[in-house]
């Protein structure tokens, strides 16, 4: 009799069928729910069988994963029911099962149209491997034709499905390959097919031999049918057939099996048609690197195959040494001085380790040091040191130094990691939240600690959260015990308790004035669900949540009532428009480790957003949302730095504007063309990369694009992006100039990298032109500017923007928003190091008035002044103040100083409220005398 079990939503489930699997929400964390097949059904762990048929007791269940595209990929699917197979199982806890689905093979599908229009049902047709991250096509086994006949009965009579690559389907699909030399079975991998005659042959069996197969794009023909060819040539015979080739019809393509049907007799038969397993899987792989003969053996492994990496190409030939002198007297490792003694309490007596406990109990007065094992460690092996140095327990001290000095090691190492400071936890905690267990990439969200560090803090961070749920757990059955409840409730009660997916999803007394759907914007549901970060609010309808859950898609599609009849009758009208969820990958835990040594399935990411400068999917808080206008642009492009707990309240400095009125309200970029329009003046459209923007030192606007694409541009806060300097710098050609894309002849215009076409940086990025910037590599670094090094490239970084017509341009372009392996982009390193103004040299309006004074061609004589910030000492020779914006030297005298407004008075000879000759200082009139 087959195993059979009640799930918690009164379904019954047996072997091989297909469920929902999900933990509770608090551990989930907004992740759809898993697909998968039940391989087995398994009593508590550490438990014997029952006695007896259907007396058994199940608490965990044995389960083959099937992933989603957005799984292993970050490539968007629209196909929300299309699933990947895995040979991959795992154990898990019987209560994470939700309910039954049906997942079949797209071949065994009549009608997919139909199919995927009813609720809960899959397909596949493509396997992915955890090993190699690699894709395989499935196709059913009585498909394969090209294989001895023997072999095809093996493999027919114990598997449904075969997994293979995609360019070995076609020779395995193909009819029976016999030799045409000794008629036996052609193996894929040691056959060569002639072109001509379309015989095959075994390698060996040509003359002479073939060594190797023909490179891809050539082809080879055997012996007869190249003489043939040979006498066709001489003879001047050839004459190739003119191919015949059917007359264009208007005629509709055939219909085929026409419409199909919508009983419900066929798709109940293909949800309950009978599949092979042979040792509980259903497919096995059979490609590139499968021997046949291996499948008649049934411990054969079915794991996807990849190429054996050994032999030259992979591993290095090392030379013999010829006349090499060996070392005298080399040191022999194995030895008392290459081993490092970490411990000798096996050389104790009794005595003595009684000893050395009480010694070691005292040695520290914290109870969490004596049981940590890296505190332990290091205390025994300083007791064994102490030991083998004839020395008393008492000269062990763990207080004084916290290094110990390693073999090999140049540098002393810490026993024990240092703190952990709040900072550095909140970043572990968040990269946990964004990338799951790849630790390598929470690693470099830290960014402050070693990867050693991060791996051990992440088993006891783990460690401290399941004592929390255990904690939980007997609190909560200590609760039941004072409620009157049976003494010991049973481990079903507690379970479902824990794991109820209602309790943590759904969302109770929710007014439908104040909220709407985080998807399709309703306002009405009879029952409202926690809706994943990054959404417009954190509630989803009765439909969303459920097509989230179960689809992993937030798109609202109508369900076929003959499939799933509904309560209510008539159909409602939704309010709004559906909006793209966020393509979050879902998560897996288990109560026990997998039985097979399979690597785990990809960890669950953030909610992602699109970046409107890249076009690229970025975690909430790297890509920030406008809350009032919805832009949505990388933080890091943009200059903006935004704590962890305002992120959802963030808004673009336009928006920011509108309350704070620091800038002007008219954002028209002041260096691109003036629209001559009747219209009112709008914002720019928050649906593009031009919606940045950032004030100027006038009080008006700039693009940020524009702004760091035009040389002349610099920002007095490079780290903000603000504010903008040097709009006057910029030549009067460049403002005179027409636009080749507007025709416009307004607006400061920029010329393409690769040809002489000038056109403005925004009508450049409307029109799809390429911004990036190129590190070029310098001759001299001392005489050819400022270099920098990105992404191991090292020179002169320059922007370069170049026309769609420039694609095949040797250029290697960074992209705006690529980032660095400090997480720094390339606009970020190239406006910290060459847009940054002289803010240290000179005041802001300073600055300023010199640059009005290079546009007005007002010449100072090759005076130099001094910054007042430089010298603060310095004193004016005439009216003796100590204030002026510059200082500027004497004429006549060394080491005497006039401020800015006694230097140009003297110059021109009159001053405000005194004559000429009172300007000048008693001993200027000697020297003009």
């Amino acid at each position: 009799m087959t195993a059979q079990v009640t799930l918690k939503s009164g379904e019954k489930v047996r072997i091989n069928d297909h469920v929902y699997c999900s933990p509770p929400w608090s551990v989930r964390d907004g992740t759809p729910y898993s697909i998968a097949r039940i391989m087995e059904f398994l009593p508590p762990e550490g438990a014997g069988k029952g006695k007896g048929k259907g007396k058994e007791i199940y608490t965990r269940v044995r389960l083959a994963w099937y992933y989603r595209p957005s799984d292993v990929s970050d490539r968007p699917v629209a196909d929300s029911r299309l699933l990947l197979a895995a040979i991959y199982s795992e154990i898990c806890d019987i209560n994470q099962l939700r309910s039954r689905c049906h997942v079949l093979h797209r071949d065994k599908i009549t009608d997919l149209a139909g199919w995927k229009k009813r609720p809960d049902r899959f397909y596949f047709n493509r396997l992915f491997d955890p090993y190699i991250k690699k894709e395989f096509d499935v196709i059913q086994a009585t498909d394969v034709r090209n294989l001895p006949d023997n072999i095809r009965q093996v493999l027919i009579s114990r598997y449904e499905y075969v997994v293979a690559e995609k360019d070995v389907v076609p020779d395995l699909t193909d009819t029976l390959r016999l030799c045409a030399t000794c008629s036996e079975w052609c193996a894929n991998p040691d056959t060569v097919g002639c072109d001509r005659c379309k015989n095959f042959f075994h390698m060996s069996c040509v003359q002479p031999p073939l060594l190797a197969k023909p490179s891809r794009g050539y082809g080879w023909t055997c012996a007869p049918c190249s003489k043939r060819h040979e006498e066709e040539v001489d003879k001047h015979d050839v004459r190739h057939p003119t191919p015949i080739t059917k007359p264009k019809s208007n005629a509709p393509a055939p219909r085929g099996r026409g419409r199909p049907r919508k009983d419900r007799s066929l798709a109940e038969k293909e949800e309950n048609v009978d599949i092979k397993y042979f040792k509980m899987w259903p497919f096995r792989y059979f490609g590139q690197y499968t021997v046949a003969e291996d499948t008649l053996d049934p411990d054969d492994l079915i794991f996807p195959r990849s190429a054996t990496r050994v032999g030259p190409k992979y591993q290095a030939t090392v030379p013999t040494t010829v006349d090499v002198p060996s070392p005298s007297d080399p040191e022999q490792r194995g030895g008392d001085y290459t081993v490092e003694v970490l411990s000798a309490i096996n050389t104790l007596t009794d005595e003595e380790i009684t000893e050395m406990e009480a010694w070691k109990v005292v040695l520290s007065r914290t109870q969490e040091k004596l049981h940590s094992v890296d505190w332990l460690t290091e205390a025994l092996r300083r007791f064994s040191q102490a030991h083998l140095l004839n020395r008393g327990w008492s000269t062990v001290d763990m207080s004084v130094i916290p290094t110990r000095p390693e073999k090999w090691k140049k540098g002393e190492t810490r026993h024990t990691d240092r703190e952990w400071t709040a900072d550095e936890v909140t970043a572990f905690e968040d990269g946990i939240f964004l990338y799951g267990a790849e630790l390598r990439a929470v690693h470099d969200e830290i960014g402050t600690r070693s990867m050693a560090e991060v791996v051990r803090f992440y088993g006891h961070w783990k460690n401290s959260r399941l004592k929390e749920e255990n904690a939980q757990i007997r609190a909560t059955r200590l609760k039941a015990k004072d409620e009157g409840k049976d003494e010991v409730p049973s481990a079903t009660a507690v379970v479902t308790d824990q794991f109820s997916d209602d309790e943590g999803s759904v969302m109770p007394g929710v007014s439908r004035h104040n909220n709407s759907c985080g998807a399709c914007r309703t306002r009405e549901s009879e029952i409202w669900w926690r809706a994943p970060k990054g959404l417009v609010t954190d509630i989803l309808c009765d439909t969303c949540g459920t097509n989230w859950r179960k689809y992993a898609d937030l798109n609202f599609r109508t369900v076929r009532e003959d499939a799933a009849p509904s309560s209510k009758k008539g159909s409602d009208k939704r309010e709004g428009t559906p909006l793209n969820g966020p393509s979050a990958k879902r998560v897996k835990t288990s109560t026990s480790a997998s039985v097979n040594a399979t690597p785990p399935p990809n960890a669950p990411t953030a909610p992602q957003l699109r970046c409107l400068a890249c076009q690229k999917n970025g975690p909430v808080g790297k890509v920030l949302r406008c809350n009032q206008c919805q832009f949505r642009v990388h933080a890091a492009s943009c200059g903006v730095h935004v704590d962890k707990s305002v992120i959802d309240s963030w808004m673009c400095d336009i928006c920011q504007n509108e309350e704070t009125l620091e800038s002007s309200m008219h954002t028209d970029c002041l260096l691109c063309p003036r629209r001559k329009s009747k219209k009112k003046a709008q914002f720019p459209n928050a649906d593009s990369f031009l919606r940045a923007s950032k004030p100027t030192e006038g009080q008006g606007w700039a693009h940020v694009l524009c702004a760091v694409f035009t040389p002349e541009i610099s920002f007095s806060d490079v780290s903000q992006l603000r504010l903008v300097e040097g709009i006057s710098t910029i030549p009067k050609q460049r403002w005179a100039s027409r636009c080749t894309l507007c025709g416009e002849t307004s607006g400061a215009v920029i010329r393409c990298s690769d040809c002489v076409r000038e056109y403005h940086s925004s009508c450049a990025w409307r029109k799809g032109h390429h911004f990036g910037f190129e590190i070029q590599p310098v001759r001299h670094p001392r005489r050819d500017g400022i270099i920098t090094t990105f992404k191991g490239e090292t020179g002169n970084m320059v922007p370069i923007v170049c026309c769609q017509e420039h694609e095949n341009s040797r250029r290697e372009l960074y992209d705006v928003c690529e980032t660095d392996e400090t997480g720094e982009t390339a606009l970020q390193v190239y406006c910290r190091i060459y847009k940054q103004a002289p803010v240290t040299q000179a005041h802001a309006l300073l600055r300023k008035a010199r640059r009005l004074d290079q546009t007005l061609n007002i010449s100072t004589d090759n005076t130099t002044s001094v910054d007042v910030s430089a010298e603060p000492a310095l004193q004016c020779d005439m009216c003796s103040t100590q204030y002026s914006p510059a200082f500027h030297p004497s004429e006549h005298y060394s080491g005497r100083w006039r401020c800015h407004k006694c230097h140009f008075e003297h110059r021109h000879g009159v001053g405000a409220g005194h004559s000429p000759d009172d300007s000048l200082s008693p001993l200027d009139d000697t020297m003009d005398g």
